[in-house]
């Protein structure tokens, strides 16, 4: 990105930012991350924002690294790494007086998508300067003793099974494609026992269910238009009296914008409680939890991010 005489004299202006840098080298192609870590750092230094840098590692607990920097008077927390690296600094900054930005360099990007962060390395920490400060809602499930935060979805079934199988198979792994379909096929639905907001009793058959936070998930499919992770409610969506066959349509035509009503019943919750019998798959933002009961709760503008202008699937306008 070629940076103007005006827009240098302005950048050489602007106060100097502290920021603790997390860079994940295995987000994506680990060949390019020793260019990718050298072109954000020249882009920072163009910004005037002076990185504490912290490269990942198998071991790193990075909810510890971060509580560091905020103690150490830190305000900006920049993951440079895909989604997974950014759920494991959320729990940290959840009610916190920091915000958090994102240079997107995994593999789907899916929760930069949606915060309208789709650009290359230099308009991504452009962004750290010039982007829109917003607060976001960020969810919660309690399974067993452990909870677990997260930004895109929740979910139990199906979507539960095959997740981790995708997963795979876009990293890759084609031979997993046999195991992926075994899984389908075999996939039976199970009876949900809901309440939700502490008085709101409902029963389901369904294959899945889906508790959304962002109107974007995975690999950016998008799940409704009625999605907004700024509006202190959860969406939870049941497949419930929908065949296979009709899931697969949803599915296709979901991806070109179009969205029928084909046995998916919608609810707006800030918690619910959840039971399935037979046990269910517990999946949170691309995390196996296990099988069984849950709950699962908003906390609403509970995480400050950068963000891009426009953002995927919502109205611009905030709270």
């Amino acid at each position: 990105m070629q940076v103007s005489k005006s827009t240098k004299t302005k950048l050489t202006s602007l106060r100097p930012l502290r920021a603790k840098l997390i860079f994940n080298a295995s987000s994506g192609r680990l060949e390019e991350s020793p260019q990718q870590l050298a072109s954000i750092l020249s882009e920072m230094q163009n910004q005037q924002i002076l990185p504490e840098v912290y490269t990942v590692r198998p071991e790193s607990d990075l909810e510890l690294v971060v509580h560091n920097a905020i103690k150490s008077g830190i305000k900006l927390i920049v993951v440079a790494g895909g989604d997974g690296t950014i759920d494991s600094v959320v729990g940290a900054m959840v009610g916190i007086y920091a915000t958090l930005g994102i240079i997107p360099i995994g593999t789907r990007n899916n929760v930069a998508f949606n915060l309208g962060i789709t650009g290359d390395i230099a308009e991504s920490v452009a962004l750290l300067r010039r982007g829109r400060r917003l607060k976001i809602d960020v969810g919660r499930v309690h399974y067993g003793h452990s909870r677990h935060w997260f930004l895109e979805v929740a979910a139990l079934g199906l979507l539960s099974d095959l997740y981790p199988i995708a997963d795979d198979i876009q990293h890759g792994k084609l031979t997993m494609i046999g195991e992926l379909l075994s899984k389908f096929v075999s996939a039976a639905p199970s009876r949900l026992r809901m309440v939700h907001d502490g008085r709101k009793h409902l029963e389901a058959s369904a294959h899945m269910m889906v508790i959304s936070n962002m109107p974007f998930l995975g690999p950016h499919f998008q799940i409704s238009t009625n999605v907004s992770f700024r509006d202190g409610r959860l969406d939870l969506f049941t497949f419930s009296d929908m065949s296979k066959l009709n899931m697969i349509s949803y599915a296709m035509l979901s991806q070109i914008g179009h969205f029928e009503d084909i046995g998916i019943k919608h609810y707006r919750v800030k918690h619910v409680n959840i039971q399935s019998k037979p046990h269910m798959p517990v999946l949170a933002d691309g995390q196996l939890l296990g099988e069984g009961s849950l709950s699962v709760h908003i906390h609403p503008r509970s995480l400050t991010v950068m963000a891009g202008s426009a953002l995927a699937g919502q109205q611009v306008t905030g709270y």
